[in-house]
């Protein structure tokens, strides 16, 4: 995983920690790690990567963002809550798409063209039952360097200890075959003799999780969160990958102006 597929990681982590006022309908442990406002903090994200040369990174970073009852935003993530009711959520949300690479980032790439930055439009649904959250949703490359696009679902549970807040996950992300192809394939004209062509297909990629949160530390929220990340044989059988599972750490603390 490049620098740049890091920092959205850990972006993306932030971003989802939480950041609306809670509805009657959550249960009150949820209730407690949920805020708005402006926030600033800092994150670090160790990832073991799935492109073939990519030793364990790891990457510390400054976060700022915004979240109102309806409205957050951080840097170039934007999502809206424009339907909320019982229990219900639907947003429309703007996604960087951080997948890219670079020839330089491994030898791997040499003689392949770059795989660019994009962003991604697209809904997101939510359901709240308690402590208990379901979440699907689906964003679409607007920037047509993929012309892909990518759907999720995840639940979650939040659990209390004392002044500890334990969240488990699993989620299931699926990625069309036009963007698993731009990130993951080789087109004939940068094959060689132990680079084969490669055309990739549509991916069902699998994620377990537990995040840890504590509110003790500095006036603020720390999280640390663990994740491992089964891909589907479209992405580990790419001759550009070297495995078919990854393990994702991040840490991150931040607080409210």
């Amino acid at each position: 995983m490049t620098y740049k597929q890091l920092g959205a990681v850990l972006f993306t982590h932030v971003l989802l920690s939480g950041g609306v006022l809670a509805q009657e309908s959550e249960g009150e442990n949820r209730r407690q790690v949920e805020q708005h406002g402006w926030l600033y903090g800092l994150g670090v994200a160790l990832d073991q990567g799935v492109y073939k040369g990519f030793d364990t990174r790891v990457l510390p970073l400054p976060l700022i963002g915004y979240r109102s009852e309806n409205l957050t935003v951080f840097g170039p993530f934007v999502n809206y809550h424009f339907y909320r009711q019982a229990g219900f959520e639907f947003s429309a949300r703007l996604v960087p798409v951080f997948e890219g690479y670079d020839e330089s980032d491994s030898d791997v790439f040499i003689g392949m063209q770059d795989r660019d930055f994009s962003l991604a439009l697209g809904l997101g649904a939510s359901y709240q039952f308690g402590d208990l959250k379901f979440e699907v949703n689906g964003a679409h490359d607007v920037l047509n360097r993929s012309d892909g696009y990518e759907m999720g679902f995840s639940m979650s549970k939040v659990y209390r200890h004392g002044p500890v807040f334990i969240e488990p996950s699993v989620s299931l992300g699926y990625q069309d075959s036009h963007y698993v192809d731009y990130y993951y394939g080789v087109q004939a004209s940068e094959a060689t003799s132990t680079r084969a062509q490669y055309t990739g297909k549509s991916a069902l990629n699998k994620t377990i999780g537990v995040s840890v949160m504590t509110p003790v530390f500095f006036n603020g929220m720390t999280r640390f969160s663990v994740e491992n990340i089964w891909y589907d044989d479209a992405i580990a059988d790419s001759p550009l990958t070297d495995t078919d599972s990854s393990i994702r750490v991040m840490l991150t603390y931040s607080r409210f102006f």
